[in-house]
């Protein structure tokens, strides 16, 4: 398997869960819930994914695990993606249109413990997303935001942006130059750039410069993340560590500034998130 810059995994299985459910109730392989009160561990036998010894089902969409992640990161990677789509938390997905084209595209991410457990072959037709145990940090919102940063709001927006948006509304979210996202990104990078530059201009904002990652696949869906996640107040205390990235770091920064993307990512057309997830889905 290969794995991209913003560490899209693409492969396939059909997805049928519509819902938030608990598994317990229709899966007889149920291991724990972890007092969870939304979301149980179960075992799975799905193809390609053997390695990975259970998984939780959020509104369908599969998050696999290996041994070495804890329960208690698993469940709390599945409660962010429930409060991604969720954001108002009344137990129905905001943006149906997004879960609809996740599940076409049959979105799933895996969860790892070391990056070898990457290493598999599963069945083509599948887009993904990983998140790595010691990268999630469930403790960073209830600290205010401080400390090590949870990659888990960074990883499962990706998947919902990639295998969602993207698809769901390409004009706006496509990855391919051109789109609304890819023409926001054009000016938060000071020009367009098919290839990092040498030196960003000096009045870019968004100055990623990992040689690896493409302007298309990788790019637009990073300045997302950070457009958006900046608005949610993720980066509110980060500018020391991210400021080589991403300089606007706060939702008025990016409204006073990078007035295309927040102009888009608050259109009601999308129901974007307006709240940051937790990690506690009450619905």
């Amino acid at each position: 398997m290969t794995i991209n810059n913003w560490k899209a995994l693409v492969i396939g299985v059909i997805i049928t869960f519509s819902s938030c459910k608990k598994d317990d109730e229709t899966n007889p392989s149920a291991i724990s819930s972890g007092n969870d009160p939304n979301f149980t561990i179960v075992t799975h036998s799905d193809e390609g994914f053997s390695s990975f010894n259970r998984k939780v089902v959020v509104f369908g969409i599969d998050i696999y695990a290996v041994s070495g992640v804890e329960d208690t990161k698993l469940l709390h990677a599945a409660n962010v993606m429930a409060q991604y789509l969720d954001n108002d938390e009344d137990g129905t997905v905001d943006n149906q249109l997004v879960l609809d084209k996740m599940l076409e595209n049959k979105a799933f991410m895996v969860m790892w413990k070391n990056e070898n457990d990457l290493d598999i072959e599963p069945p083509s037709g599948r887009e993904g997303q990983d998140l790595g145990n010691d990268e999630t940090h469930p403790e960073f919102v209830s600290n205010g935001r401080t400390g090590e940063f949870d990659a888990s709001l960074e990883e499962v927006l990706h998947i919902i942006n990639g295998a969602g948006h993207s698809k769901a509304y390409p004009q706006a979210f496509g990855q391919n130059v051109g789109s609304e996202l890819a023409n926001a990104m054009d000016m938060a990078r000071g020009g367009q750039f098919m290839d990092i530059p040498n030196q960003y201009p000096t009045n870019a904002w968004y100055t990623y410069d990992d040689t690896t990652c493409d302007y298309a696949s990788c790019q637009t869906i990073e300045y997302l993340y950070w457009a958006l996640t900046s608005m949610l107040g993720a980066q509110e205390n980060r500018l020391d560590e991210i400021g080589n990235e991403w300089k606007l770091n706060t939702k008025q920064k990016v409204q006073d500034t990078d007035t295309a993307i927040f102009s888009l990512l608050t259109n009601p057309t999308y129901k974007m998130p307006t709240v940051l997830p937790d990690g506690t889905y009450r619905r």
